[in-house]
């Protein structure tokens, strides 16, 4: 639902790839434990970014071109590096948002206002 994913951008599915067992054998289907990457709604992933499952990036999350994510990914953040952290808070606009203090933040933008929760996460306030 309304993500981006930017091009040349790659999902891995294997936490421990191999191509062959302990034993020297190649791998067959049932050898696979294949996990992924959930992405969710209006989500932004930049250009060249490595996702290694498994992980969740969470709604309208913005993604720098580049980056290595290897931690679930919140809600509203802003992550970029690698690996990737969180640099800041964008809103559903993808525009960076301005801290108010005590924990409300803004976008200049659109006027939509959020809250920063005691767990690290961001929700819209009313």
């Amino acid at each position: 639902e309304g993500v981006f994913v930017g091009p040349g951008v790659i999902f891995t599915n294997d936490k421990y790839p191999r191509a062959v067992n302990s034993d020297g054998t190649q791998k067959g289907s049932a050898d696979w434990n294949i996990v992924g990457v959930r992405v969710s709604k209006g989500a932004s992933i930049g250009a060249h970014t490595v996702c290694i499952a498994p992980l969740e990036i969470g709604e309208w999350a913005l993604i720098a071109a580049g980056s290595t994510v290897t931690k679930n990914v919140p809600s509203f953040a802003m992550v970029a590096g690698a690996p990737a952290r969180r640099i800041g808070w964008v809103g559903k606009l993808g525009l960076p948002l301005v801290s108010q203090g005590n924990g409300k933040f803004i976008c200049l933008k659109s006027g939509s206002n959020y809250l920063q929760l005691d767990d690290n996460t961001l929700v819209e306030a009313s």
